[in-house]
């Protein structure tokens, strides 16, 4: 059956109990991506399974030529979609999300969404644009984009006395709110002299933690959802069960009631941020390069691998968790142990391609600052040198058949020859010193990366973690 407003009542899974119509939109959400349909628009619909959070309703925005698909889906669904969630034991639940009430493509009315995100009744704008997106001098101040578009919007607000909203980035980058205050304030002052001085004052920009994870959509899953719950839907989302959001809870002008959806609220994001950078994600680029040249292509392969599993726990308990402040109400070794697990899930299919995907901005912004901490400190570096190098070798962009690698990333012409270039020049690719700062220069670093290095030409990703066991 296609999935519709028409056809809710007549569908063979859960979907809204709630009246849509009687949602007002308070939330303006650029990227709705599968995370952010996953998690934060999760949320909202729990609330409004519960019958609050009405005038907290979300209308996605999109501003990428890619986000033109994403609109059509919507319209034609009415922006509904299908959740899957894929348990462990192989068991699926399916679950019709709709707290997203409306949603509109930029690029063909900017002014429209100006206005939206201008009106009184808009008081949070969230943001998933990648890590990557909040590189603004890549944009172009007369280009429709996140930034110009808020920018114009808060400058009507200022000169309306109307006062500001909450801009909630749920990016992963440490200090999430904090990059996108001073990256907000910088685009706005270059439109309009000034207006970022108004932002500091009246607006609020919490850090948030997310966690979920959430692969691409892919044919199967769409067919999964058709034949197993009989639901035609255009681009469902699949995700593991698992879910946290951690927010600091600091906004200007009201919240929905969040903590009633099981989000964390706290006054300091900070601990539980650093926990699911340095563990979480920087664990999943510790698998993804040695993972691909290894022969793997999916995440719960490697992960299922015990010599890969004793790998990322080593790098956790030895480098990763080192690094980190006390996380108030969490057990760090349960965390851990229920981080591989999670990777393991054979239902999530996630691929290790998308791991791969924008090294520049991840590598830097996860994995880095351990190293630097564990350098400061005196504490080990191995282990997270060697992720750096298996990064290397597989920037390289030929496997260890000989096969031809297709790396994916925004700095891909300059990082692959730098790459193919350190068989002559081994400290080569870190050496670029926009990525990497200094490190270069740190013997103790150079010395455990050339090791690594060394070793995955020699003999192999596999070979190498063998040897890291030592």
């Amino acid at each position: 059956m296609k999935l519709a407003a028409s056809t809710l009542t007549e569908l063979p899974i859960p979907g809204p109990s709630y009246n849509r119509d009687e949602i007002q939109v308070g939330i303006v959400h650029f990227g709705v991506g599968g995370f952010h349909r996953a998690h934060q628009a999760m949320y909202i619909d729990r609330l409004l399974e519960q019958g609050l959070a009405t005038d907290w309703g979300i209308c996605g925005v999109g501003v990428l030529p890619s986000d033109r698909r994403m609109a059509d889906v919507m319209a034609a669904q009415d922006g509904l979609y299908t959740l899957l969630l894929e348990h462990p034991d192989g068991t699926r639940e399916a679950r019709v999300i709709g707290s997203i009430v409306d949603y509109r493509y930029a690029p063909e009315d900017p002014e429209a969404v100006i206005e939206l995100l201008a009106a009184p009744a808009t008081r949070i704008i969230s943001l998933t644009i990648t890590e990557g997106g909040y590189d603004i001098d890549a944009l172009a101040t007369d280009s429709v984009n996140v930034f110009g578009l808020v920018s114009e919007a808060l400058a009507r607000r200022r000169d309306r006395g109307i006062g500001s909203p909450t801009i909630v980035s749920c990016d992963n980058i440490e200090g999430n709110g904090d990059m996108a205050r001073r990256v907000f304030a910088t685009y706005a002052d270059r439109l309009h002299p000034g207006l970022g001085d108004w932002i500091a004052t009246h607006t609020r920009f919490p850090n948030s933690m997310v966690d979920r994870i959430t692969p691409v959509t892919t044919p199967e899953v769409i067919a999964t959802v058709e034949a197993e719950f009989g639901v035609t839907d255009l681009w469902p989302v699949v995700a593991e069960p698992f879910t946290s959001w951690v927010l600091e809870d600091s906004f200007v002008d009201g919240r929905p009631p969040y903590e009633d959806a099981g989000v964390l609220l706290v006054d300091d994001v900070t601990p539980y941020e650093l926990m699911k950078l340095r563990l979480l994600n920087a664990s999943h680029q510790a698998l993804c390069y040695f993972g691909y040249l290894a022969g793997y292509r999916l995440v719960h392969d490697a992960a299922s691998d015990p010599l890969f599993a004793e790998f990322l726990l080593n790098y956790m308990d030895s480098e990763g968790t080192p690094t980190l402040q006390p996380v108030p109400g969490i057990d760090l070794t349960d965390y851990k142990r229920t981080l591989i697990e999670r990777f393991a899930n054979p239902g999530v299919r996630d691929t290790i391609v998308r791991l791969c995907f924008g090294s520049s901005d991840r590598i830097p912004k996860w994995l880095l600052p351990v190293i630097r901490e564990n350098l400061k400190s005196g504490a080990p570096v191995r282990l997270s040198a060697a992720v750096v190098a298996s990064w290397a070798r597989y920037a390289e962009g030929v496997d260890e058949q000989g096969e031809p690698i297709d790396v994916q990333d925004q700095l891909a012409d300059t990082l692959v020859p730098l790459a193919r270039s350190q068989r002559d020049r081994p400290t080569a690719f870190i050496e670029n010193t926009a990525l990497f700062g200094d490190l270069a220069t740190q013997q103790r670093f150079v010395d455990d990366y050339l090791w690594a290095l060394d070793s995955l030409h020699r003999d192999g990703a596999r070979a190498t973690l063998e040897a890291l066991r030592s």
